[in-house]
């Protein structure tokens, strides 16, 4: 991965969980990046998924507060019923603006407000899901310089959500969840 990767934004829906589970159990707790993550869930649902996918030994996971500065080597997740977003000056912004895609945080506030903020220091990846949330943040990331991951149709449990960010960015490097975790761990992919 290109040394100059700072902050790597996910987002995900239905089946996205048990990938991030597979995936963020890889990282090393001294991680250099900063990861945020969007995931669909109810509104009115309990915000545990800092908890749920915590490992000994990983970066530590926490949900993310509005204005907080972005810190190497926090994974930070999106509270319910609100979009995350990543101010220029390298901090979080909570909002209650209107639904995206039928959701709220929604993966295109985070993915495009990181590709202001961050340009070509940002990574952008889609996981499984069942709409096009995504999609036009990841052309964003593609237009602004950075780096734009899917997860293959293959591995998805639900394709719809990759496959639009796909088409939105054609030139996305496109990986199984295994190649999606060496990447994110060493920035190396098989083959490649």
């Amino acid at each position: 991965m290109n040394q100059r990767i700072e902050l790597i934004v996910i987002g995900g829906s239905a089946g996205a969980i048990e990938v991030l589970r597979a995936v963020l159990s890889q990282l090393p707790a001294r991680y250099p990046r900063a990861v945020a993550i969007v995931i669909h869930l109810p509104a009115e649902g309990p915000n545990l998924l800092h908890e749920i996918l915590a490992v000994p030994g990983t970066p530590p996971m926490k949900v993310a507060e509005d204005k907080e500065p972005i810190a190497p080597g926090t994974i930070y997740f999106a509270t319910p019923d609100y979009h995350l977003l990543v101010e220029a000056g390298g901090t979080f912004a909570l909002s209650v603006d209107e639904r995206v895609h039928f959701s709220r945080p929604a993966v295109d506030v985070l993915f495009e407000s990181a590709a202001q903020a961050y340009g070509e220091r940002l990574m952008g990846v889609i996981l499984s899901g069942a709409n096009a949330d995504g999609a036009a943040g990841l052309r964003a990331i593609a237009a602004a310089g950075g780096i734009t991951v899917v997860q293959s149709l293959e591995s998805a449990e639900m394709i719809a959500m990759p496959a639009a960010a796909l088409e939105a960015a054609p030139g996305s490097i496109e990986v199984d969840i295994p190649a999606l975790a060496k990447l994110l761990r060493s920035g190396e992919l098989d083959g490649r």
